[in-house]
C-alpha cells in the first residue's frame, strides 16, 4: 500500500496554508490560497475543498491517499463539535460549524484546533520539541500566543483559554493597554508591536545618535528587526530595549516553568528569528527567576518549523484522532 497523507490546514485571515503530510510529520507538498471572507465566510471551506482536489489532480494522486484533514483556526472552538464560537476577521457568524462544513464538502474525517495550539503540536511532533511530551510553545509575532502540551496532549482549560501566555500580567499596575482590554500584558512588551512601541518611546525621550536613531530618521519608523540588528551591532538604546523585553519574557517563562515544569519551552513566531541575541538574554533572565529543579530540567530553544508549524500540528490532530 502506498504512503498515505494527512491534509494540514493553517487558516489565517488573509492566507490559508495547506500541506500534504505523511505519518512521520514530513511535508510532501505545500501551497497557499487566499482566504476569501466575503459572503459571511461561506467560501472558505468550499475553496479549501477545491484546492485539495486540484492539488491531487496536479500530482496525479487519488483522494483515497488522504486519511483526513486537520485544521488550525483562530478563535475559541467547541472541541466536541468543531464549531468556531467567534472569529472577528473571517466573516463567519458566531457558532460556525467548521468541522461539519469541511467534512460534508470533502467526505474526510476532520479535526479542528486553535491555531496557536497547532503550532505547539507541530513543534512537538517534528520540530524543536520532537521527542518531548511536555512542552510549552510561545509564538512571538504581532501578538504573543502560546500552546501548552502535557503528556502529549494540548491543555485547553475549562473554557478553552489555557495557553494565553500573551496575557500574563507582566506589569501588574499600569503598563500599555492591550487589545484584550487589560493593561500591562506580556503581549504589550514581547510582541513585535510591543518591541516597536518600547523603541519608539526610548527614541522620543532620547538624544541618542546611534544606529537605531539613524534608522528612524531614514525610514520614518523602526521595526522589531531593526531593534535586534542594532543591538547586535552594539547600539546602546537598542540594547536597552532588548534587555527590557528579555527581562519580562524571561520572568514570565520562569513562572510558567515553576508552575508546569515542562521539558522544553520553544520560542517561535517572527520575533524569534532574532536568534541567539534574544534567546541568550531571555535564558539569563529565566535562570534568575526559575526554581532550581525546574531550571535544571527545562530547556529553552528556538522553534525550527517556521510557518509550517501550524499545518504540521493540524495534521497531528488526525493522526491522534484516528490512533495512527
Amino acid at each position: 500500500m502506498s504512503e498515505q497523507w494527512i491534509v494540514g490546514v493553517d487558516l489565517g485571515g488573509t492566507t490559508t496554508k495547506l500541506a500534504f503530510i505523511n505519518l512521520n510529520g514530513e511535508i510532501q507538498n505545500k501551497w497557499e490560497i487566499p482566504t476569501d471572507n466575503s459572503n459571511e465566510g461561506q467560501n472558505i471551506t468550499a475553496n479549501i475543498s477545491i484546492a485539495i482536489n486540484q492539488k491531487l489532480e496536479e500530482l496525479k494522486e487519488q483522494k483515497t491517499k488522504l486519511i483526513g484533514i486537520g485544521m488550525g483556526a483562530p478563535g475559541p472552538i467547541d472541541y466536541e463539535t468543531g464549531v468556531v464560537l467567534n472569529v472577528v476577521n473571517l466573516g463567519w457568524k458566531d457558532n460556525f460549524p467548521l468541522q461539519e462544513s469541511l467534512h460534508s464538502l470533502t467526505g474526510l474525517p476532520v479535526a479542528i484546533e486553535n491555531d496557536a495550539n497547532c503550532a505547539a503540536l507541530g513543534e512537538m511532533w517534528n520540530g524543536a520539541g520532537k521527542g518531548a511530551s511536555n512542552l510549552v510553545c510561545v509564538t512571538l509575532g504581532t501578538g504573543v500566543g502560546g500552546g501548552v502540551i502535557a503528556n502529549g496532549n494540548i491543555v485547553r482549560g475549562v473554557n478553552g483559554a489555557a495557553g494565553e501566555i500573551g496575557h500574563i500580567a507582566s506589569i501588574p499596575f499600569g503598563g500599555a493597554p492591550c487589545n484584550c482590554g487589560k493593561s500591562g500584558c506580556l503581549e504589550t512588551i514581547a510582541s513585535a508591536t510591543g518591541i516597536v512601541r518600547l523603541a519608539e518611546n526610548e527614541l522620543s525621550n532620547s538624544e541618542s545618535k546611534g544606529e537605531l536613531a539613524a534608522l528612524l530618521v531614514e525610514n520614518g519608523k523602526v521595526t522589531a528587526k531593526d531593534v535586534f540588528d542594532s543591538a547586535r551591532n552594539g547600539d546602546e538604546l537598542a540594547n536597552k530595549v532588548l534587555h527590557e523585553v528579555s527581562f519580562h519574557l524571561g520572568f514570565a517563562l520562569a513562572n510558567i516553568a515553576n508552575t508546569l515544569n515542562p521539558e522544553m519551552i520553544v520560542l517561535g513566531g517572527g520575533v524569534s528569528r532574532a536568534g541567539d541575541i534574544l534567546l541568550d538574554t531571555v535564558k539569563a533572565n529565566f535562570s534568575k527567576f526559575t526554581f532550581s529543579a525546574a531550571r535544571d530540567s527545562t530547556n529553552l530553544s528556538l522553534a525550527t518549523l517556521g510557518n509550517d508549524a501550524g499545518a504540521i500540528g493540524a495534521a497531528w490532530l488526525i493522526k491522534n484522532k484516528l490512533n495512527l
